[in-house]
């Protein structure tokens, strides 16, 4: 069984270096936007990974900036067979640092395949202890191609996977798009993944800030904005305007064709949802519910964020998991005096894929001795 660590605390001021994963379906635009983004001054100590998928390396060749601190891994997709060559180029960048053969990097940009699945590369930058403790995951920002996203949701897994678990969508090719026409993919985009902002690009141009604030606080004021990074209002708003799935068979088998020729959108098989706890929760009573959900419906679990109160502990704890993956447990420095937050009850956000929320809620609910609360507060 996938277990969660123990009380474990993550200051504001950690300072690992933060690592973002910019991913995104074939075609989304990623090299036109790592382009602009390393002609930024503010990018020189970024160090930047760049995935390959095939025998012979061409997106490297594309981007301006060809130095030291862009390193490709050309062995395969990221998600796959390269974890191995992305945990090497991690111990590589520190210690390089550490050797005075290159200024410290401030930050690390990792560009994946248009068919690397992101929860990989995050379970990797979590599993190796010399790479967990000196580097963390910032966040995965995903570019959508406006005039290509609404084919693509239909027809393949892995774009709408890279949404769903996007700290932050950015919308490329928006020139190449009416208004209209840009807010039926904002509507799409919506369904998969409820809370992550949105950005326009026009033209590829896109600023260094495009980059910040992916997690839970703001890099300016390092205080935490906690109804953003949860995106609790948009998922029950979007939860309130989807039918509710008819359970288990809304879930089609691999292997198995719809009945039509036409593509099956996948919106249907995509829901989000939020759990609400008015007690107090053990934590090790939680943890093995949550490890138990991870461990058995974790292909189906895209995204689970959450903020608890824990039985014992002062601090609100934030928990966050991408499909088998937990990322450690941290806690904030104090619970919000004030908002929707301010009645210390734990709310857990999901995004699911073919998983009937009632099978969830039993899980929780007989590890954590208490049911679920699913109405509003």
């Amino acid at each position: 069984m996938a277990e969660l660590p123990g009380f474990m605390t993550e200051p504001a001021d950690d300072q690992r270096v933060p690592v973002l994963v910019l991913t995104g379906f074939l075609g989304a635009g990623k090299t036109t936007l790592l382009n602009r983004l390393l002609r930024d001054p503010s990018m020189s100590r970024t160090a930047v990974l760049i995935n390959e998928f095939g025998e012979v390396a061409v997106d490297h060749h594309l981007v301006d900036k060809v130095d030291d601190s862009i390193v490709v891994l050309d062995s395969g997709c990221i998600c796959c067979s390269v974890q191995g060559d992305l945990l090497r180029a991690l111990k590589d960048v520190f210690q390089r640092g550490v050797r005075r053969e290159n200024e410290p990097v401030e930050r690390v940009l990792i560009e994946t395949t248009g068919l690397a699945d992101p929860a990989p590369i995050i379970h990797t930058l979590m599993q190796d202890f010399f790479v967990s403790a000196r580097f963390r995951c910032d966040g995965v920002i995903t570019a959508v191609d406006v005039t290509h996203a609404p084919t693509q949701l239909d027809t393949h897994r892995e774009a709408v996977r890279q949404v769903a678990m996007a700290d932050r969508l950015l919308l490329t090719k928006c020139d190449l798009a009416d208004a209209p026409a840009r807010a039926t993919v904002v509507e799409r985009l919506r369904v998969f993944n409820p809370g992550a902002p949105l950005v326009e690009v026009f033209g590829g141009a896109v600023g260094t800030e495009a980059l910040d604030a992916c997690g839970i606080y703001d890099p300016g004021s390092k205080s935490p904005d906690v109804a953003v990074w949860l995106g609790e209002e948009a998922a029950r708003a979007r939860a309130e305007r989807t039918p509710a799935t008819a359970g288990p068979t809304a879930w089609r088998r691999p292997g198995t064709a719809p009945a039509t020729r036409r593509p099956a959108r996948h919106d249907a098989d995509v829901q989000s949802f939020v759990l609400t706890f008015d007690q107090p929760l053990d934590w090790f009573g939680f943890s093995e519910g949550l490890s138990l959900l991870l461990q058995v419906y974790g292909d189906r679990l895209l995204r689970i964020k959450g903020l608890l109160n824990i039985s014992g502990d002062p601090l609100p704890r934030i928990v966050q998991c991408v499909q088998h993956a937990a990322y450690p447990p941290a806690s904030l420095p104090a619970w919000p005096e004030s908002g929707p937050y301010a009645d210390r009850r734990s709310k857990l956000v999901f995004i699911a894929h073919g998983l009937p929320q009632g099978e969830v809620e039993s899980i929780l609910g007989s590890f954590c001795g208490q049911a679920p609360a699913t109405s509003d507060r």
